[in-house]
């Protein structure tokens, strides 16, 4: 229920919705335009940063992993739990990298 002193609200004209949403795009547009343009290279780049952030902690966990077995031998296999937590870690940084871009872009939309 509305309250009796409140104003009534009008909703905007169709005609006035269009032009705004026409205006946004174009700003849009001619912003995009204004920035530097990223090709594929840039793309491909992007995938390898994310690869190597993702590859690093892995390799990392697997060798001091393998010094570990080597050095104290036990039952568990040291190589393989810090493997699984070097993939962890470097996914978690990789989504990390990802949303800080997306956040970007949203913001300059």
């Amino acid at each position: 229920m509305a309250e009796p002193n409140a104003p009534e609200e009008t909703p905007p004209a169709p005609e006035e919705d269009l032009s705004k949403a026409v205006a946004r795009k174009e700003s849009r547009k001619l912003k995009a335009r204004s920035r530097e343009p990223r090709g594929v290279w840039f793309g491909l780049g992007m995938f390898g940063l994310i690869g190597w952030s993702v590859a690093l902690p892995a390799l990392a966990g697997v060798a001091l992993g393998a010094w570990i077995d080597r050095t104290w031998p036990s039952r568990y296999s040291w190589t393989l739990m810090l493997l699984l937590g070097g993939i962890i870690l470097g996914s978690l940084n990789a989504w990390h990298w990802v949303t800080q871009e997306r956040k970007k872009i949203e913001k300059d939309q």
